[in-house]
């Protein structure tokens, strides 16, 4: 038996499973999984104690060491399972130490106390095409539904040399594509001096890294993308047509009770503002149903927002209460309507992505093939096609097959 880490949750939690398993290889660490949890919902902590409890059954050799924001911000839930030898905060799965011996079953500090941010290096992601790049970690914003900043600390940057730097090897190593992650990724350099923003970061990574083919950027907050991102998205063909925003809600008295600093409208002005530069560009956005006090008309909004700001790719959560937050305590939607409402929200995301794919036909594309016949195109959307991994492929657009399109080579 071998190490295995088995990651929950967002990109960021992906990038770091990698350092992780660099740090526990340094320690010599055998037969044992770490699994990287996700806060994000108590859904989320539900799967990775049932994905626990599974594996302790499977392998009852290997010993289980817990990590992540769930095992951060409720430390508790996971040394209350006898199948766990260890649990570990956000800031120790970081460190080859926390790997070598078994004395202690907890190291968890108190993340609030962070101050910088010294982004894992990594330059390999096994079996992947593109690289995540960790630029940013934390979150200063207080979203009264959120308990992420009580599991990643506050805001943190990378310094853009050090950015520079790991994008540069991850070239070397042979990735055509880097994703730039982070919690609150748009407020990147707030704490740096001279105060550099993400587009002043992508401009530098594009003009210093040239061999890199290709720049993503993560889930973004569309009302911190100031004047040079804006530009940077027009000017930066480098830089993919493909925004997952953070929008949340569709209504602005609901983004009010959220504590979102946006509106309503803020999102459809960008969405139309990015599209007068990159017609071609694609947009996605996290989505929450039956947050508390939303009524029959709010939820309407979200989903009419879909076609006003032309979503296409939804990520689609049903409200799941954190405790400590002030989310918690306001009056509770029923778990039915909760729920049929995140369905009703999800169809009309499939419906959207169905329309963006018959779109797109007899457009054509360069496709950068991934393993398994899949490529993707600049706006990011999935192609079938049988063709070398890593591979660039200019191809014609002929239809779909289900949820991906199908092309000729042309």
């Amino acid at each position: 038996m071998t190490l295995e880490v088995v990651t929950f949750g967002c990109r960021l939690n992906a990038y770091e499973s990698e350092a992780i398993k660099d740090r526990a290889r340094e320690a010599q660490l055998r037969d044992a999984v770490v699994i990287n949890t996700c806060a994000v919902t108590a859904e989320a902590v539900r799967q990775s104690r049932q994905a626990i409890r599974k594996l302790k059954r499977e392998q009852p050799g290997r010993r289980i060491i817990v990590t992540g924001c769930a095992a951060q911000t409720e430390p508790q839930t996971y040394t209350a399972m006898p199948e766990v030898d260890r649990v570990l905060g956000n800031a120790e799965k970081l460190a080859a130490e926390s790997y070598a011996g078994f004395d202690d079953r907890i190291r968890v500090a108190d993340i609030m106390g962070l101050r910088e941010n010294a982004s894992p290096m990594v330059d390999h992601f096994e079996g992947r095409t593109r690289a995540f790049l960790s630029v940013q970690n934390g979150c200063d914003h207080r979203c009264t539904f959120c308990i992420i900043p009580y599991g990643r600390g506050p805001s943190r940057s990378v310094p853009m040399g050090a950015v520079v730097a790991q994008a540069r090897r991850m070239v070397e190593q042979g990735f055509a594509e880097i994703v730039l992650t982070g919690v609150d990724l748009t407020s990147y350099g707030a704490d740096l001096p001279g105060t550099p923003g993400l587009g002043t970061l992508v401009r530098k990574i594009l003009r210093l890294v040239p061999e890199l083919k290709r720049l993503r950027l993560s889930s973004i907050d569309s009302i911190e993308a100031d004047q040079t991102l804006m530009r940077a998205i027009a000017e930066e063909e480098r830089l993919m047509p493909h925004f997952h925003l953070s929008a949340q809600s569709g209504d602005d008295m609901i983004l009010k009770r959220m504590k979102r600093r946006h509106t309503r409208a803020d999102s459809i002005d960008f969405c139309d503002a990015v599209r007068r530069h990159r017609p071609d560009a694609a947009f996605g956005a996290d989505l929450i149903a039956g947050f508390p006090t939303e009524s029959d008309a709010m939820f309407e909004n979200s989903l009419a927002l879909v076609d006003d700001a032309g979503l296409s790719q939804l990520h689609v959560f049903g409200f799941s209460p954190r405790e400590g937050t002030p989310a918690a305590r306001m009056p509770q939607l029923p778990r039915p309507l909760v729920k049929e409402r995140a369905a009703r929200l999800r169809a009309k995301g499939e419906a959207a992505w169905t329309v963006r794919l018959d779109s797109m036909k007899g457009a054509r594309h360069i496709v950068l093939m991934e393993r398994g016949g899949i490529g993707r195109t600049q706006c990011f959307t999935p192609v079938k096609f049988d063709a070398p991994y890593g591979s660039f492929l200019p191809l014609t657009i002929t239809g779909r097959t289900g949820d991906k399109l199908t092309g000729i080579l042309q």
